[in-house]
């Protein structure tokens, strides 16, 4: 085993600008372990690197500020190159009206991987705060990366995009863990279990046998992990809501959207695809966030034509941009607010329910300090004065003839602490039938962002035990049921509807139950790791 120890040491041993690469691409070729590669060995590569890499800052600095400051710093160029690959899509948004946004891509792309990989930073930080020769780095690591993951995805508005355990959940039979344990707690085990097999080997590329034993520990845990996986996708047959559902993806280029000469094409093309044969065994018609390039129940007209198209018993949800005003007696307006809405619209062409987005995108859809950087000649992606305005729930959607929707709008649906239940509620009256997810993805082209927005959607289905129908305007739109498996499912760029059976939900998980708990239960885990491969068993002292 000459050459793991020699590229352990070689790796610990870098220093300046050659240090610096290394981190950036380790982190970068991590994001091959996310969708649409789903290459997840590559994260046993990419961590054991980054264990290396603080090896070398324990080995070569001599007093823990100079440590601290060492890990930090690699978990900032780590970070940077993660956030690089895996968020570089976002630039395609900026290329929709590239006269007024084009020129902010260098910024975006630079500013936006470094704020990111502070999180990083910090979590390297912690881990080389506990940072010792031997196993116990494997839970130092876990430990200070976990917990800066749980604070991407709350701080400011958070972001846990590619959170570390979705590499981890790439395969279904490991993607049913999330039913028990959720992402974040995946997060801490998956860090461990990639770190783990290069931890055998020190900066000096001397072995610990102690890390050895917990590399056996972890890849048992993930062999077990797997066939009970396979167990729970066994044990699940085809079970249907008695709901039919027909997704409609009209494929509308964003570019083209919002010019108001094209708003009766854009409205036609959606009536005529969700007229097509089939429709009367139709329960539920979904088109996609902010479908139609005008306010709906502010359109009579358009109401009255879907309620004409709509069978008897058949209902509409849609995703609309709304406004809603306030005037005084005199009916001088006093205020004027945007939702990001999802709306119900009955075969009458009646808007029955209204769900308004709770977490909004800032910079897409609002600016902070928002009259202040207008003044300033600065808009938000989607242009709206003003911005849109954050709803205040409930997080339920009634559809009449189903059971209530869990409604997500785009991203909504990358927070899981927002879409769980409180932790410990047994109010079963109150759980969601099943999750309503509309998006536009048409922002980010055919890059690798809606495929990972796609994978992420499925995990929160498998976490809540939820069947998922879920619309996107240029894909990708599916149906998914609560074990994570597609049923049907329309690809992106393709300009089509597909009909399908609605799977029945599974019973509420033990995630949906204790979700904050387990997280906590996780952390603790990681260190109580720590402790035990801190600990100096003696002989006992034998007399007599």
């Amino acid at each position: 085993m000459a050459a793991p120890a020699s590229l352990a040491a070689w790796t610990a041993g870098l220093t300046g600008a050659k240090r610096a690469v290394a981190g950036v691409l380790l982190g970068a070729i991590s994001v091959l372990a996310f969708a649409p590669f789903h290459i997840w060995p590559i994260l046993f590569v990419s961590f054991g690197g980054l264990v290396w890499l603080l090896d070398g800052c324990y080995r070569s600095r001599t007093t823990p500020s100079a440590r601290l400051f060492c890990g930090a710093l690699t978990g900032l160029w780590f970070g940077f190159g993660f956030f690089l690959t895996g968020l570089y899509w976002i630039a395609e948004a900026f290329l929709v009206e590239p006269g007024r946004h084009g020129w902010l891509i260098p910024l975006v792309m630079t500013a936006l991987p470094g704020g990111m990989a502070l999180f990083f930073a910090v979590g390297c930080t912690i881990a080389m705060a506990l940072w010792r020769p031997g196993p116990a780095r494997i839970f130092a690591l876990a430990l200070g990366l976990g917990l800066s993951e749980l604070a991407r995805g709350h701080i400011l508005t958070g972001l846990p995009w590619n959170l570390i355990g979705y590499g981890l959940l790439a395969n279904l039979p490991l993607m049913q863990l999330a039913a028990l344990f959720g992402i974040y707690a995946l997060t801490i085990f998956a860090i461990a279990a990639f770190a783990a097999p290069a931890a055998i080997w020190n900066g000096t590329g001397a072995r610990s046998r102690g890390a050895l034993l917990v590399t056996g520990l972890m890849l048992a845990l993930l062999g077990t992990s797997f066939l009970w996986g396979e167990g729970r996708l066994a044990g699940r047959g085809d079970t249907s809501a008695q709901l039919r559902v027909r997704l409609v993806q009209a494929n509308i280029d964003q570019v083209d959207k919002w010019h108001p000469e094209n708003a009766t094409r854009i409205f036609d093309t959606y009536l005529d695809m969700t007229r097509q044969p089939g429709l009367k065994a139709i329960n539920i018609v979904v088109w996609p966030e902010t479908a139609l390039p005008f306010s709906l129940d502010k359109a009579p007209d358009a109401l009255a034509a879907i309620g004409a198209m709509l069978p008897a018993n058949t209902v509409l949800l849609l995703g609309s941009a709304r406004w809603t005003e306030q005037r005084n007696e005199r009916g001088i307006l006093l205020d004027r607010n945007a939702y990001n809405s999802l709306l119900t619209v009955n075969s009458a062409g009646q808007v029955v329910a209204v769900y308004d987005k709770i977490h909004l995108v800032p910079f897409g859809e609002f600016l902070p300090y928002q009259d202040f950087l207008e003044n300033l000649g600065v808009m938000q992606m989607t242009g709206v004065r003003g911005g849109f305005s954050k709803g205040t729930g409930p997080r339920l959607l009634n559809v009449p003839g189903a059971p209530p929707a869990l409604p997500l709008i785009c991203y909504e649906i990358i927070f899981p602490q927002e879409v769980r239940p409180p932790s410990g509620s047994r109010n079963t009256d109150a759980r969601p039938g099943w999750i309503l997810n509309v998006t536009n993805d048409a922002w980010f082209g055919s890059s690798a962002g809606p495929y990972q927005h796609f994978h992420q959607a499925r995990v929160r289905a498998v976490e809540l035990g939820l069947p998922l129908v879920r619309v996107a305007n240029t894909g990708i739109s599916a149906v998914v049921d609560p074990r994570g498996r597609i049923l049907a499912e329309i690809p992106l760029d393709a300009k089509e509807f597909v009909d399908a059976e609605m799977p029945a939900s599974d019973p509420t998980t033990v995630y949906a139950l204790w979700g904050f708990w387990i997280e906590l239960l996780a952390l603790g885990t990681a260190l109580l790791g720590w402790l035990v491969c801190r600990m100096r068993i003696k002989p006992p002292i034998l007399t007599g």
